[in-house]
């Protein structure tokens, strides 16, 4: 019996073989093949020049490296971006998610709403403050937060709802304003893909409550390291300056003792030491005056990518909502498991192979052991879970040449159709 079994198993085998070579199809890599590139591309990179660089010596040789001019800036690039009144930069995205958090009055025993499908951070920023966060699920075509199920989460101790613009597409901030004016909520925008986008015409960064960004260096621009909040609320606005400088002010109107001299300050709240270098700020400044170009070229790509695999129909291409004119961060690529005989793990190997090396974002945020440990379960968010299983992140940077992108989508377009299921 067991040779029988294995005899067809091999007869099967042996004719998908014969059908693939009668279809034209190239062996993929891993089964033996010749891979698509010679030399390995990574779903993200910088891009320096020399005026990035210049900058970045520039403020080397000044008298600032820290607190300097170049701080405040940025700020008002930021501002100018955007439209938003008010920027606060400081050391990362993580922290100006803290700061963001601690602005709104997050504290112990309240909740915070955010997506699974996001960094840590999104969700931790809350248990920073001593809250707790709650998932909610996700639209399974945008990937982006959805608000029926935001507004289902909400309870008598929701505080804010931190909803993350996904690949750099908008969320539904109409909807979600909406909604946390509705319940007295504070709408934080985690922007850390975001930068570049547009909503109904408007910059990311001057419709929410409070909008972070990340300057990591896959990202859009990057700082090496950097984020920001930015805000249209003044009293917002002088509490995050605050808590980015350990709670210690020079303003004499913000202190509660009189000042003793020029050199005098006090501590007023409980602030960290979340404050960007100028050396970051410097050459944050000069990659924002590059924006365009890394818009447009991203664009370009992503446009090629969509073509090319909306015809596959094991694929499936994330779906944009018509008010986001997106600048995206990154590219999801999803498989659609009926269709194919290998699952997303071994699509991820076999692009490996092709030397197209690419990533997940994200794993969902409560199937973390910290998570677990505080009693979070599988089975939250079928929407985002069954989207973690079919996702992987292909390459997508502005550096990019044109042969990049084809030689991306050859392997995809290879692996799908050599694992097509018949």
């Amino acid at each position: 019996m067991h040779e029988k079994c294995m005899s067809f198993l091999t007869l099967v085998a042996g004719r998908r073989t014969e059908e693939r070579k009668i279809r034209g199809m190239k062996k993929p890599a891993i089964e033996g093949g010749t891979p698509v590139r010679e030399t390995k591309i990574y779903y993200g990179h910088q891009y320096i020049d020399d005026a990035d660089i210049q900058a970045v010596v520039d403020v080397l040789k000044s008298d600032n490296l820290t607190c300097g001019p170049k701080i405040g800036e940025l700020e008002e690039k930021l501002c100018q971006l955007t439209g938003a009144r008010y920027a606060v930069v400081c050391s990362n995205g993580t922290a100006a998610l803290h700061m963001a958090a601690m602005a709104a009055g997050v504290g112990v025993g309240d909740e915070v709403i955010t997506t699974p499908i996001t960094f840590a951070a999104s969700a931790n920023c809350a248990l920073y403050c001593g809250g707790r966060p709650v998932f909610a699920d996700i639209d399974p075509e945008t990937y982006n937060i959805d608000p029926e199920k935001v507004e289902a989460a909400i309870t008598e101790r929701t505080k804010a709802v931190v909803a993350v613009d996904y690949t750099g597409q908008s969320v539904e901030l109409d909807r979600l304003s909406k909604i946390c004016r509705k319940h007295g909520l504070m709408l934080i925008e985690d922007g850390a893909h975001v930068i570049g986008t547009t909503y109904k015409g408007r910059a990311n960064g001057s419709i929410s409550d409070m909008t972070t960004f990340s300057f990591h260096p896959v990202k859009t621009v990057t700082g090496g390291e950097g984020g920001a909040v930015l805000t249209n609320d003044e009293t917002l606005y002088k509490k995050l300056l605050l808590y980015r400088a350990h709670g210690i002010t020079r303003e004499e109107a913000q202190m509660e003792h009189e000042a003793e001299g020029s050199w005098y300050y006090e501590q007023v709240e409980l602030g960290y030491n979340y404050r960007m270098t100028d050396i970051q700020a410097a050459l944050l400044i000069s990659q924002l005056d590059k924006l365009p170009l890394f818009k447009q070229r991203r664009k370009e790509i992503v446009v090629r990518y969509n073509e090319a695999f909306d015809r596959l129909p094991m694929l499936f291409v994330q779906r944009e909502i018509p008010e986001s004119d997106t600048t995206r961060h990154l590219y999801i690529l999803r498989i659609v498991p009926e269709r194919l005989t290998i699952d997303r793990k071994q699509f991820f190997k076999a692009l490996a192979a092709e030397n197209v090396c690419c990533n997940v974002h994200y794993i969902p945020t409560y199937y973390f052991p910290y998570y677990e440990k505080l009693g979070y379960k599988k089975g939250l968010c079928p929407n985002a879970e069954k989207l973690y299983e079919e996702m992987l992140s292909l390459p997508l940077y502005y550096a990019m040449t044109d042969a990049d992108v084809e030689s991306v989508i050859e392997a995809v377009t290879k692996i799908a159709l050599y694992y097509e299921q018949k």
